[in-house]
Order: C-alpha cells, then structure tokens, then sequence
C-alpha cells in the first residue's frame, strides 16, 4: 500500500478514544447517527487523502443535490467526498456523508452512470440501510464502527482482513454489508430518481455491467464496492426489466452531458495517476480508429492538462484552444486557459481571464477562487478578500480557502483573523488540537484587533464541536 495504515487509522482512533459508546438498544436513532456523522465529518480529512478542488468538488456537489433536490426531505445534510485512491469502491458513511474512490470514477464512461451511483448511495442512507445494519448488532460501540469505516475505506486486502479479524475477535463485528432487500431497495430509488430527473436509468444498467465484469475477472480480489453491494447480476437482471416495461416512456429521456462529465474526470485522472501512463492513455485515444470527434478532442484536453503540470504552457495553451474551438467558450474552459495564463506568469492577463469568466456566472466558485488568487498576486487585497470569503461562504468546507485568507489578513496586517482562519483550517484538516489553539488565540484579541461579530460567533461554535467532538 502507497500509504500507511497508519494514515488511514488514526482517526477513527481517534473516534474510538474520545467518543461515548452508543448504547446498546435496538435503535440506531437519527441523533446517535448525526452525532458520529458530525464527528467522522471533521476527522475524515486525515484517514483519506481527498481531492480538494472547487472545481472537483462543485461538479460533485451539483449532481448529489440534484439527486437530492427530486428524493424530497432528508434527515442530513450529505457531503461528497473525492478520494485519491485506485481502488474500485464507493462509500456511504453514516448521516450524509458519501465517499467515491478515484479508481471508480475512472471506470465510469458517463454522467448519467455517476449519477446512478451516486442516487443509489443516497438511496441507502435516506433509507437508513447503514443504521439498521448497526442496530442489529447488540454491543455496537463507537470504537467497533470506526474500525469497520476504516477497514471499508482500505478497499480490500491484509490490512483490511488483519483489522476485520481483529474486530470480529473481539466479538462486535458490525454487518456493514447490504442484504439482497437493500439493494433492490436503493436500485429502485436510484431508477425513480433518474426518471424524475430526465436521466435515462440505463447510466444504472451500465454501471452494473461493469459491476460485473469487475465481479467475474477479479473474483480472487473482489473490490470493497462489490462486497459491500452484493449480487450484481441480480440487480441488473431486475433493472434491465423494469426498462424493458417502460421502453417506450423512456425513449425520449437524457443520455447524459458527457463534456462537463469526461472533463471532470479526467482532471481526476490528471490529479492522481502518474504522467507516464496517462500520456500513453491519451495518446492511444488519439491514434485509434474507433475514437470519434468527441474522445480526440476530449484526450486533447487531458494532454494540455499534463503539459500544463510540466510547466510546457505553449503546447498546453495550444491544446486547449482546440478543446475550446470545438465545445466554445464554456466557463470551465475559460478558467482553465487562465490558469495556464496564471502559471506561466502572466498574471494581469490571467486576472481578466478569471474576471470575465466569474462575470459571466458569479455562482461558480473556481472562477471566484481562481480570481482571488490573481487579485492578491497583483496586490490588490481587499478584492480578493471579497471573493475568498465568498468561497468561504459557499463552500464552508473547502480547506484550501482557509488557508489563503489567513495569509491574505496577515498580509493586511491583521492580528485575529489570521488566527482564525489557521484554526478553521486545521478543524477541516482534523488537527483538532491545533485548531481550538489558534481559535482560542483569535478569540482572546479585542478591540481593532479583534474578530468581527460573525467571525468571532463561528470561531465560538467551532470550539464547541471541537468540544463536542474530544468529550469522552
């Protein structure tokens, strides 16, 4: 493994170490799983390596609450996650919160079988699937469910057995895996979902065909996914006759937009496999008979992003003005030709780049970011203050925000605010010790040098989850 065990571990360690133990009842009730949910949400940072990006992130984000805009009331906020990891594997962990492997995301062909993936995790936690598993077990502990999400997170494996062994020695194994009844539930969500969003359901049919080809050729090493979601055969035995039955009221129904889905993933692709293999990837597109318009072009774009990674911004600036001759001036696009703008050290004409692209959609927060970050290249402080807090704002989980508004108040001369935003940082990086620090720090100063009033509000009710977080 690339990464330690360790790395993935220590939180759920953690949890074992500073969390009560659930009672042991027969319920599993909504509070218990919003109070380990809230905890795992702010230690998940250190067991996975997430890919965090607002541009990864907002795509992600945009199709789990379009799911969730047709599923109707939840009982959680949900929370999408990007793991930097090869295995094939997918997770839905307690009270919303929802992690995808980069190694499933690569297998995937089209959007409209993401979002089935995606329909089907929400469908088994609004159902609360995980919650009944954990409520048929008698001496469930916060320690045993930790140890479990850490061992599904591992993807397969010694570890993975050595850490399951271990728990089930000790008599408190957690059935985290789906029943048949499960299954056919969450499929049957993720169908009606799909229907009710224009989405033609056989994105699912497909995704359960690879399911299965996985299931057949790797049947000595089955991935995590297919373990913990059984029986993929039936399930796309069952789903291809409910289509068959409504063939004809689904013949009009939206295949999927397969620009914004390839480029999202093959900016996943770019962040987590080495060059080498996948500038042969690329290439072998490009040099196969069978790839159309759309795939050479689209293999263009994964080629300029790797020659952007390279510092080779001419050949990278080339490449993509072939993408955006082809699909025209999407804002993605835009911002993309920016930040080969930005990178190569042309920063003014990289600050208009970003500047038309937020103008034109003020709701994109990777044009926001990107032109923040122009903004305090070029000195100009209070402008870029005004956007990263609008990031801030929007997308109050993204670290990186954090970060760069403590080096823009330092830069302002600020004392608490710097202070603050290390210690917003930390809580997401889950360094809660670091974190209450500089929160304590930033609360201590008054006066002109002291947070404003819903800086200081949140830096209170983040040293209360901390708080609530540490309690034995």
């Amino acid at each position: 493994m690339r990464k330690s065990v360790c790395t993935f571990l220590l939180p759920f360690v953690i949890i074992s170490l500073c969390l009560m133990p659930f009672r042991t009842s027969s319920a599993f009730t909504v509070g218990e799983e919003r109070e380990v949910g809230e905890k795992l949400l702010y230690t998940v940072r250190t067991a996975f390596e997430i890919i965090d990006d607002p541009d990864i992130q907002q795509y992600i984000t945009k199709l789990g609450e379009e799911v969730i805009g047709v599923a109707g009331v939840q009982f959680f906020d949900y929370h999408f996650f990007i793991i930097k990891n090869k295995e094939f594997n997918a997770f839905a962990a307690p009270s919303g919160l929802i992690f995808f492997h980069s190694g499933l995301v690569e297998k995937v062909e089209d959007e409209n079988e993401l979002v089935s993936v995606i329909a089907h995790e929400i469908g088994h936690i609004a159902k609360r699937h995980i919650s009944s598993r954990i409520a048929k077990e008698k001496k469930i502990s916060v320690a045993t469910l930790g140890m479990m999400l850490a061992s599904l997170a591992l993807g397969g494996g010694a570890a993975t057995e050595a850490l399951l062994a271990g728990s089930m020695a000790a008599g408190r194994s957690a059935s985290l895996h789906f029943s048949r009844l499960d299954e056919e539930e969450a499929d049957l969500l993720a169908y009606e979902w799909m229907k009710r969003l224009g989405r033609h359901p056989q994105g699912q049919v497909d995704m359960l065909k690879t399911m299965r080809q996985i299931a057949r050729y790797r049947s000595g090493m089955i991935p995590q996914y297919l373990l913990t979601h059984p029986n993929p055969e039936a399930r796309l035995d069952y789903v291809q006759t409910l289509i068959a039955s409504e063939a004809e009221e689904l013949q009009d129904f939206d295949t999927g937009e397969d620009f914004a889905f390839t480029r999202f993933k093959y900016r996943i692709m770019a962040e987590t496999k080495d060059s080498m293999s996948l500038r042969s990837y690329f290439s072998s597109v490009l040099a196969s008979s069978r790839a159309d318009e759309f795939d050479m072009v689209m293999a263009k774009y994964g080629l300029s992003l790797l020659e952007r990674a390279e510092n080779n911004y001419e050949t990278s600036r080339r490449l993509l003005a072939e993408v955006i001759d082809r699909f025209g001036l999407r804002n993605e696009l835009v911002i993309d030709r920016g930040l080969i703008e930005y990178e190569s050290g042309e920063t003014e004409k990289a600050y208009s780049t970003f500047a038309s692209a937020y103008d034109r959609n003020r709701t994109d927060m990777y044009a926001a970011f990107s032109l923040a970050k122009a903004s305090f290249q070029l000195g100009m402080l209070d402008k870029a203050h005004t956007l990263y807090r609008e990031v801030m704002y929007e997308m109050p989980e993204y670290a990186q925000v954090y970060f760069e508004l403590g080096r823009l108040s330092a830069a302002q001369g600020k004392a608490a605010e710097p202070k603050y935003y290390l210690g917003k940082y930390h809580l997401l990086q889950g360094k809660l010790d670091l974190a209450q620090h500089n929160l304590e720090i930033a609360l201590a100063k008054d006066g002109l040098d002291g947070l404003d009033d819903l800086l200081a509000e949140d830096a209170e009710r983040s040293l209360e989850l901390i708080a609530r977080i540490q309690k034995k």
